[in-house]
């Protein structure tokens, strides 16, 4: 765990510096042990920070009595502050004249705190516990909460399982999600196709990246490094007339490369240093990629997301999805990695099973009536159909990755077209990115289904 935590999180700077991490263990007795051994390890190492242990009521332990309280050496009423470093005011605390900042940056629990915690500086989760049903799909959903002001994002979350299988967090997580599959274990060589097409867009040459890498590495003055990438932003933007279709692919394969990547480098050190080099590069060059096209809505939520699609088990592969069985619910796993997202015949529910779940978790409360919602599911879904690049990038493509932008692509301008005439739908599918993603899936598989009979 340490070996991991201190280069990948702690030295990495993840999240500004500020990442914690949770030690989660089988019951009140192996966390007392955890607790003693990680901190006696860290002091062997001459690491400054400690870890906090978070049970309830007194265990004995060797003929030793324990309590929170007392291996803390503070309240047990103050666990949560002192391990994020702020009272509930939001005010640091100083212990001694001194604040005590990141003096604790790992959390031993066994039950406690595996539900209802909420601390956006968690980044990385290590697992000895056998997790199951609902407190599994809590425990793990202890890292997905964001945080704006560090930078969060996919790619600065880890969980290491010691216990489970992939079979056993499928199980749990089933019930609480409806997509129909994510895509199998993404063998790391992925990053080798997404670079090549990378690179023979034109927007950067790689003399560009080497010398971006050095200065960055050499702590070069920030405005010479803005200079280089804004070489290749604007080469983005006009020199290389790049169509609209172009720079929205060059954006999004830029994305998914830093995202695979950036988990990629939480398992394993780093194999291809050019790999490297084009992470950092795209990283900053990411960001000043403009695209101007008004049927653009939110394309920067695209990939953004922070979300546990990927969990990671192997190191032979970059973390390990898990296909997820549809149920009623209606939730979409974000993937960083092309992945198929249509349904066979079996899965395909009716129409209204369709409308009806998604309305269980979205329309709630919504001044449309069932009967118009389910009229505007059959619009919709009839004028993406009828759009005219439906058949030759969508229906008739093999490629999953370019149908699914596709789809995206055809749905955005068909909702842009419905703005005046339905504000209300409009404003949840453009400020709403789990929505956005929901809506989505459920009118793919309503254009996927068999018939038009159905509809």
């Amino acid at each position: 765990m340490l070996d991991h935590f201190i280069p990948r999180v702690v030295n990495a700077k993840k999240l500004k510096g500020q990442a914690r991490g949770m030690v989660v263990t089988q019951n009140i007795e192996m966390a007392i042990r955890y607790y003693k051994a990680i901190n006696r390890e860290l002091e062997k190492m001459g690491w400054p920070f400690r870890a906090l242990v978070a049970f309830s009521g007194s265990k004995e332990v060797d003929g030793i009595e324990y309590t929170e309280a007392g291996l803390n050496g503070i309240s047990d009423d103050r666990t949560r502050e002192y391990f994020d470093g702020y009272d509930r005011d939001g005010k640091p605390i100083v212990v001694n004249g001194q604040s005590i900042d990141n003096t604790y940056r790992l959390l031993i629990v066994a039950n406690k705190y595996l539900t209802g915690f909420d601390q956006p500086k968690l980044s990385a989760m290590y697992i000895d516990k056998k997790l199951q049903g609902v407190m599994a799909v809590q425990a793990l959903s202890r890292l997905n909460r964001s945080a704006s002001k560090l930078a969060k994002k996919t790619e600065d979350l880890f969980i290491l399982d010691f216990f489970n299988t992939v079979d056993d967090i499928k199980t749990a997580f089933d019930p609480f999600y409806t997509a129909t599959s994510l895509s199998e274990a993404t063998d790391v060589n992925v990053l080798h196709e997404l670079k090549a097409a990378l690179d023979d867009v034109g927007v950067y040459e790689w003399s560009e990246v080497e010398d971006f890498n050095t200065r960055y590495f050499s702590n070069e003055d920030a405005q010479r490094l803005s200079a280089i990438i804004d070489l290749a932003a604007n080469r983005f933007t006009s020199e290389s007339e790049l169509e609209i279709d172009a720079q929205i692919d060059f954006k999004i394969k830029a994305k998914q490369f830093v995202k695979i990547y950036g988990q990629m480098a939480s398992i394993m050190p780093f194999e291809v240093v050019d790999w490297e080099k084009l992470f950092w590069f795209l990283k900053f060059l990411i960001p000043k990629l403009k695209i101007d096209d008004p049927t653009q809505v939110s394309l920067d939520a695209l990939l953004e997301a922070v979300d546990l699609s990927s969990y990671g088990l192997e190191r032979v592969k970059l973390n390990h999805a898990i296909g997820l069985d549809a149920s009623e619910t209606e939730l979409e796993p974000q993937n960083p990695n092309p992945r198929a997202s249509h349904d066979t015949d079996e899965q395909r529910d009716s129409l209204d099973e369709i409308v009806r779940s998604f309305n269980e978790r979205w329309f709630q409360g919504w001044s449309a009536t069932p009967e118009e919602q389910r009229v505007k599911f059959v619009n919709i879904a009839a004028s993406i159909k009828a759009h005219p690049d439906f058949a030759e990038k969508y229906e008739n493509n093999p490629d999953p990755h370019n149908r699914e932008l596709a789809f995206a692509k055809m749905l955005r301008e068909v909702m842009l077209s419905r703005r005046k005439d339905e504000l209300e739908l409009y404003k949840l599918f453009a400020n709403d990115t789990a929505f956005k993603a929901s809506w989505q899936q459920s009118l793919e598989r309503m254009v996927n289904k068999p018939s038009p009979a159905n509809l």
